[in-house]
């Protein structure tokens, strides 16, 4: 897996972290921080199955219908435990209202589920989205990146942004002609988010994206790139230290 590390440094006389004790004594605080960038190996798919039917029970059995179906296909992914989630049902009544009497004719009900799957190989994302269309769900609203190697990721991160405090503060310290003593307090966190560093963010299908596509006889997802992105682990540690002078 190629890795891109990106520190970003910026140096500042003296850093004052506001809710932090400092000792009286000479010290310094600093602030340090690292960013990994990593290209996704899994995706995260967010897809909705619906169905509008006259009566919110017939909706709500065509909808299990389908969510049953879904989850006897899925076997063959080979999913874990934890990699499928379905949402509670969700429903709304929609009136038909004549276009040219403005008169309300009738009621359709709709029922919705929202499924997340976790594909552990990024790889088949194309193939589970032939594979959704098949079953007739086409209402993709969004493809994330993840890693599987997340935590090792935020353990680097972690790593250099100690390297980049430390740095930080020795040569601050220099500059003044001291240098840096025993470690009173420390302070770190980390994240990880979506970075769009190739200027290709995620797709975002709907519906009506798809139906725009049906009436031009186009499939919607050719030539499409449904991941771009790449992942950022970010770092931070504020550390003060004890000063002594030279």
């Amino acid at each position: 897996m190629k890795f891109i590390t990106a520190i970003f440094i910026t140096l500042f006389p003296l850093i004052t972290f506001a809710n932090s004790s400092v000792p009286t004594n000479r010290h310094i605080s600093v602030h340090g921080t690292a960013e990994v960038l990593v290209e996704p190996d899994m995706a995260q798919i967010i897809f909705e199955v619906k169905s509008i039917e006259d009566t919110l029970l017939e909706a709500k059995r065509d909808l299990d219908g389908r969510v049953s179906v879904l989850l006897e296909e899925l076997d063959k992914y080979d999913f874990g435990q934890g990699d499928v989630h379905i949402s509670g049902l969700k429903s709304k009544i929609y009136t038909k209202v004549g276009t040219e009497s403005g008169i309300a004719l009738s009621d359709n009900y709709l029922a919705l589920k929202t499924v997340k799957v976790t594909l552990k190989d990024i790889k088949k994302v194309d193939e589970f989205i032939d594979f959704a269309q098949r079953l007739q769900i086409d209402n993709i609203k969004k493809i994330n990146g993840l890693s599987s190697k997340v935590k090792q990721l935020e353990a680097e991160a972690t790593q250099l942004a100690i390297d980049n405090a430390k740095a930080k503060g020795n040569k601050l310290a220099q500059s003044f002609g001291a240098e840096l003593g025993n470690v009173y307090s420390i302070s770190a966190n980390s994240s990880s988010s979506d970075y769009d560093a190739s200027g290709v963010k995620h797709i975002v299908l709907s519906s009506h994206r798809n139906s725009m596509a049906a009436r031009n006889n186009e499939n919607p997802f050719t030539q499409q790139q449904y991941l771009g992105a790449r992942i950022s682990v970010k770092a931070s540690i504020n550390v003060v230290f004890d000063l002594k002078l030279k």
